[in-house]
């Protein structure tokens, strides 16, 4: 809850924290210095250190079962209010965990959530600012933590944190980055009737039929295989509901394009389109399904920490604008449900603002686990399981290298009433989103807002200082990174099956 005045917004410093995990409130006058203090790597240990270490009061630990798709907006979900997207089993899910409803993709492309979601660390620690690069095997990742922990892990479906083959043959090693048990993966492919995956040799394994269904029987069988007394860590990355949208079987296609009702700010929106992208999420809760009843067919669904989320959205014409990269809510805003029987309280509903980084401290907590020190993130248990919580005045988002748009650089603030992005130039974006839930009036030039333009300033400010970014044109971090770009913008890629090594 905000406590404004006339001209001007009581907005928390990012390392200001609030009373309850659903509650922001802070000082604007606030200075930076205090900001610096707070966020200085020691105060971050003390925030981590609450959970560090932490034991779970039971023979066995939990098993993780992380589920998420490709650009699966959060506002495509009968669980986050759109009646009209059938979502069956993801609405149990909610019924049965913690939804957080203000789950945020830090940087709304998909290798770059991926690092972030793998180490805990945001885009320009780890490098990974653009599509088609790879995660240097350096970084520490959620997968090594719960290997060297005891658990059996496995991942199945898109990986694209392999580099520029996107048709390539990840070799068994650290390139897998711990996920050394059970790999089924294609680095990226959205041919979803005409799809691919590699194991431990470099023949590729055809599908036959819709690959989200396929991918789904092989994690049912991983758990079937795995009901013994050692745990495990399974990720499972569909590629739907990400384009093509309408590529799937025609059975699937359930949704009439004439009867869907739009979003008010949606000017550009391909309705045939929208109802692909609905149909395939639908068909991803069918799966979800599936994976729920198999844990309770074995006994495991009391023990299993289970995930659903996405990478990030899609705008679909809201703005007049497609896809992702933007620092829209269609585009930053992603599904975020977890449920833990025992330890999660059912049916809970927080707006703590949950960020990429934050997945992995939070879940190696709620499973006993030690965090990395190399962790950015925060971990968000405490909220998860109804505890008290210092909640995050606001999350951090950024596009450090657009490309193949013509968008611009960009860094920004998602707080749990405001947006606010700076570009290269300045102030670009202001939305007050519980007055304008839409974003349809930019405030960012209104002169009425500049006192609360500043505050919000002011924290993207400290965002930076605390993440090391210097917010210079993308063409440094090109350099800086060694990425050779193409005429896009983008890493030059090829979905040539059978390239095995650079």
């Amino acid at each position: 809850m905000h406590r404004d005045h006339p001209g001007r917004a009581a907005v928390a410093r990012p390392g200001h924290f609030a009373e309850t995990a659903h509650t922001v409130m802070g000082s604007p006058t606030t200075s930076r210095r205090r900001f610096l203090r707070a966020a200085s790597s020691a105060a971050l240990g003390a925030v981590l250190a609450q959970t560090k270490g932490a034991t779970v009061p039971k023979t066995r630990r939990p098993n993780v079962l992380f589920v998420f798709s490709d650009q699966q907006r959060a506002q495509d979900a009968g669980f986050m209010g759109n009646l009209q997207v059938q979502t069956p089993n993801l609405n149990r899910l909610a019924e049965q965990g913690v939804t957080f409803t203000h789950a945020v993709s830090t940087c709304p492309v998909c290798t770059p959530y991926r690092a972030a979601l793998l180490t805990g660390r945001y885009p320009m620690s780890n490098g990974m600012v653009l599509n088609d690069v790879r995660l240097p095997i350096t970084e520490r990742s959620i997968a090594h933590c719960f290997r060297d922990a005891g658990y059996r892990t496995g991942y199945i479906g898109k990986w694209h944190l392999d580099g520029h083959h996107r048709g390539g043959f990840t070799p068994p090693g650290p390139r897998r980055q711990g996920f050394d048990d059970f790999w089924a993966v294609a680095n990226c492919t959205h041919n979803y009737m005409h799809s691919f995956y590699w194991r431990d040799e470099p023949q590729p394994i055809w599908i036959q039929g819709y690959d989200a269904d396929h991918f789904t029987d092989l994690s049912v069988q991983f758990i079937r295989d795995n009901q013994g007394p050692q745990p495990w860590c399974l990720s499972l990355s569909w590629g739907p509901p990400h384009d093509p949208c309408r590529l799937m079987p025609e059975e699937y296609l359930i949704y009439d394009p004439d009867q869907l009702e739009l979003r008010p700010n949606a000017t550009a929106t391909d309705r045939a389109e929208l109802a692909g992208y609905w149909s395939h999420i639908t068909a991803l809760d069918r799966c979800f399904g599936r994976l729920m009843k198999v844990l309770e067919e074995t006994g495991q669904a009391q023990d299993t920490i289970v995930v659903f989320t996405s990478d990030h959205g899609d705008m679909l014409g809201s703005q007049g604008l497609q896809r992702k990269q933007k620092p829209w809510d269609e585009s930053i805003m992603v599904p975020f449900v977890l449920r833990y029987p025992g330890r999660v309280p059912r049916g809970r509903r927080t707006d703590a603002l949950i960020n990429a980084p934050d997945v992995m401290p939070t879940l190696l907590s709620l499973a006993g686990l030690p965090i990395p020190s190399t962790v950015e993130g925060i971990d968000f248990s405490p909220a998860a399981r109804g505890k008290p919580f210092e909640a995050p005045s606001s999350a951090f988002i950024s596009n450090p290298c657009p490309f193949i748009e013509p968008i611009p650089e960009w860094r920004g603030v998602r707080t749990t009433h405001y947006t606010y992005v700076r570009n290269l130039q300045g102030p670009w974006l202001l939305h007050d989103n519980t007055e304008d839930p839409y974003q349809l009036t930019n405030l960012a030039q209104d002169p009425a807002r500049r006192s609360l333009r500043r505050d919000l300033d002011d924290e993207l400010s400290d965002w930076l200082a605390r993440l090391d970014d210097d917010f210079q044109p993308r063409q440094v971090y090109w350099q800086r990174f060694g990425y050779t770009v193409d005429k896009h913008l983008q890493m030059p890629h090829d979905n040539e099956v059978g390239v095995f090594e650079d």
